[in-house]
């Protein structure tokens, strides 16, 4: 990114501001941009002889390109990336995005998993690009847990989730556990977990384990350790992720010629791929604020030629536990985007909390 901002420098202002043009003008309708056509623009005062000058040596600099055998220009990958990076602006949200934001996302008595598949739908609707959620298993935290003795020396472990969400596990029961003991497990468990994630609570039992096992008896102890072993392969594990992709289809409505077709056809085959995309988003999860990839600046996008705008969400405890954004093609209007996708982000906070 810093070697595309450099670009920026070399740039006086009048190549400026025909580099701006191409891009907006390639953004806004997806075709080629000749120097008459930009000489005719109110706020462009240079001749078309000088305009092919300034193309041609933005050109040498790889920032644009012509696509066929004609005087018109469109951007690079790199000139797109430049744009970006130093001279979008980014606009503010209408207050009817906003207000369709807030209604989406901040919706009552449905599941958190519910609720981001609507953002992802959400967010479909209002770019005209697929819509993508992840969101870590272990967000959920955790209501009530009870062991329960069963025959030939094996205990049921249930887990509830604040959305009555059950989980089941079964541990053995091989020091023969009374019903007593079970039950000071289970009030041991609630009365210390309750409102933790599975992640956090298992964090929690090891330290206590560790640092507190004067305060907690040895049969108790026993059965604490056989339940982590058992919840930590859980499929609340941290690094089991939910992705939820929206409105692909939505995508085909912008194919103008072949070439988009195959374009097209390329990205549903990444979409595909859920494995590369949480290996994109993950790059995502670790950055402050919105994050884009465009065209091959990552090799899962490199045969579409497409761009993702992504932002990480946090829970109530400032911990960030997804992403989400969208996928299109390159010539999507970053300036709206992007504060979309940030304001989403926000709103999911609430949600989580």
């Amino acid at each position: 990114m810093i070697q595309s901002k450099s670009k920026i420098f070399q740039l006086d202002n009048r190549s400026r501001d025909v580099f701006k043009k191409i891009v907006e003008e390639y953004l806004a309708i997806g075709t080629p941009i000749g120097s008459k056509t930009i000489s005719l623009m109110n706020d462009i005062d240079l001749s078309a002889a000088s305009i092919r000058n300034i193309m041609h040596d933005l050109e040498s600099l790889g920032l644009i390109y012509s696509p066929h055998i004609s005087s018109g220009r469109i951007p690079t990958e790199g000139g797109l990336r430049l744009f970006v990076d130093a001279m979008l602006e980014i606009g503010n949200l209408t207050d009817i995005d906003q207000a369709v934001i807030k209604e989406q996302t901040i919706s009552r008595n449905i599941t958190v998993e519910d609720a981001l598949t609507k953002a992802s739908e959400m967010l479909s609707g209002l770019t005209n690009c697929a819509g993508v959620v992840s969101v870590n298993k272990d967000t959920k935290s955790i209501k009530h847990i009870e062991f329960v003795s069963l025959e030939k020396g094996k205990i049921l472990v249930i887990l509830v989730d604040q959305e009555g969400n059950v989980e089941n596990r079964i541990v053995n029961n091989s020091e023969r556990l009374t019903a007593s003991s079970l039950a000071t497990a289970s009030n041991y468990l609630n009365h210390h977990m309750r409102g933790f994630t599975l992640q956090e609570a298992i964090q929690k039992i090891e330290m206590d384990l560790k640092y507190k096992e004067n305060e907690i008896d040895k049969e108790t102890a026993s059965l604490l350790k056989q339940g982590l072993a058992v919840w930590s392969n859980s499929n609340y594990k941290k690094d089991d992720r939910i992705l939820i992709v929206k409105g692909a289809s939505k995508l085909i409505a912008n194919i103008e010629a072949t070439d988009d077709l195959e374009r097209i056809r390329h990205l549903f085959q990444d979409l595909e791929n859920k494995q590369e995309i949480m290996e994109v988003l993950g790059l995502a999860e670790k950055a402050e604020g919105v994050r884009i990839f465009i065209g091959s600046e990552n090799k899962l996008f490199s045969l579409s030629g497409s761009s993702i705008i992504v932002a990480p969400y946090q829970n109530e405890k400032q911990q960030v536990v997804g992403v989400l954004g969208v996928i299109g093609p390159t010539r999507m209007n970053y300036g709206r985007i992007i504060p979309m996708v940030n304001y989403t982000a926000e709103m999911m906070k609430k949600i989580l909390g």
